[in-house]
């Protein structure tokens, strides 16, 4: 969407993802270990992924995260507005960033943009046995707020899902409170 603007982190640009990002991202989203908590399988082609890419536009924002000084894309968030001040994210990163912290930088600036801008209040939807982005959600400061059994039907199978939010009030106090330490 033409609404999504660059952001820049220390390590980081967030522009907005496009299908050529497929190139990059291809070898992530066709490793079965990184989709495994997806919602659907491994892409089999970068043209099935482009094409993934180019459908996630349309009513969505999506960033594709890029090292500074490179172009190619590690990893992306994305944003889907459910109503009104309410927003579901997302996000991928390519195992080799795993550990790096940038999944954690990125879904943190695209946060900070998404309250700048008024949202309310942002949810994501995880599988229960995400470990570790269970961890970065929890880390940024989402609360977990229920469990939805049974909830999808994906690659793996059916599979209950936990519901983590963020209300903007939070983030406000969450970023009063680190100013305050510094």
């Amino acid at each position: 969407m033409s609404d999504t603007p660059t952001l820049t982190t220390a390590r980081l640009t967030l522009r907005p993802l496009v299908p050529d990002d497929a190139e990059a991202l291809f070898p992530a989203m066709a490793d079965p270990e990184v989709m495994h908590w997806w919602s659907r399988g491994p892409f089999a082609s970068v043209e099935e992924l482009r094409a993934y890419f180019a459908d996630m536009r349309l009513g969505q924002r999506a960033w594709a995260a890029v090292r500074a000084g490179e172009t190619a894309a590690i990893g992306f968030v994305y944003v889907g507005e459910r109503r009104p001040g309410v927003s579901e994210i997302g996000y991928l990163f390519a195992r080799a960033t795993w550990g790096s912290g940038v999944a954690r930088e990125s879904v943190s600036a695209v946060i900070a943009q998404l309250f700048g801008e008024g949202t309310r209040r942002l949810f994501a939807d995880i599988d229960p046995d995400a470990v570790a982005s269970a961890r970065l959600l929890e880390r940024i400061g989402f609360t977990c707020e229920g469990r939805l059994r049974a909830e999808w039907q994906t690659h793996i199978g059916v599979r209950d899902t936990l519901i983590y939010a963020m209300l903007r009030s939070e983030w406000l106090a969450r970023d009063a409170a680190m100013s305050g330490r510094q």
